[in-house]
């Protein structure tokens, strides 16, 4: 039951977060500092769940090798999709969930076997704080960019079945799995949010929060921060 309440709850807030982006009102300074929360949190997620987890299990070769593997593929399809696509309004948004999202819940499906709440409490909670301001600003964009309410729904629908599955064979087929395997696709789901963060996240936020955005940036740290201290 915990499984599919999760599941449902971080995969849910991309269509939540795209409807808000497709029909709420909410001022554009405050749809990018609430970005910039979500940052804030990914920026301080990715090391504490992702990272320090796989330099004790893995080394740091290990480690380095596959976050730079994951800010490499991210960054080349968002700049496939930015510049080579002309799909901007969005579709750099959209990878960035996609890319960084499938690992990230095969690791959520991971951490569903430990059978510690308050530890996938934290780790469901940064996913979650990420998910729908992302979404939201990503949904906007591309209606911006002359997409149809239900053809930007769909996507993102799509995407929320796609990190869902992701996070049920996390649950199922990892069970069991070297401990360096688990920490090659965190490491991987750290490189590509590095790179989202860079590339696409903190950019937006920035544009549209203006200067407020780095505090908001820091909220976001504190936020998560606190999540894991629940989780440990």
């Amino acid at each position: 039951m915990l499984v599919f309440a999760v599941i449902i709850v971080v995969s849910g807030a991309l269509i939540v977060g795209a409807l808000w982006g497709l029909y709420g009102r909410l001022p554009s300074w405050l749809e990018g500092n609430l970005l910039a929360v979500a940052g804030g949190a990914l920026t301080i997620s990715v090391v504490i769940e992702l990272l320090q987890p796989a330099v004790t299990d893995s080394g740091v070769w290990i480690t380095a090798a596959f976050t730079l593997l994951g800010a490499i593929v991210f960054t080349g399809i968002d700049y496939l999709i930015d510049e080579k696509l002309n799909s901007e309004g969005g579709g750099g948004l959209l990878a960035a969930i996609t890319l960084d999202g499938v690992p990230e819940n095969l690791a959520l499906g991971v951490s569903l076997l430990s059978g510690n709440v308050m530890q996938v409490a934290a780790l469901a909670g940064s996913i979650l704080l990420s998910n729908l301001p992302e979404a939201a600003g990503g949904a906007k964009e591309m209606r911006k960019n002359g997409k149809s309410n239900k053809k930007v729904l769909m996507l993102w629908i799509g995407a929320a079945v796609l990190l869902s599955l992701a996070a049920i064979l996390g649950k199922v087929l990892l069970k069991g799995v070297d401990e360096e395997i688990i920490s090659a696709i965190d490491c991987f789901a750290a490189g590509a949010v590095i790179a989202s963060l860079a590339t696409e996240v903190f950019p937006t936020a920035f544009k549209r929060g203006n200067h407020w955005a780095g505090i908001s940036a820091s909220v976001g740290m504190i936020l998560a921060l606190a999540l894991n201290q629940l989780g440990g």
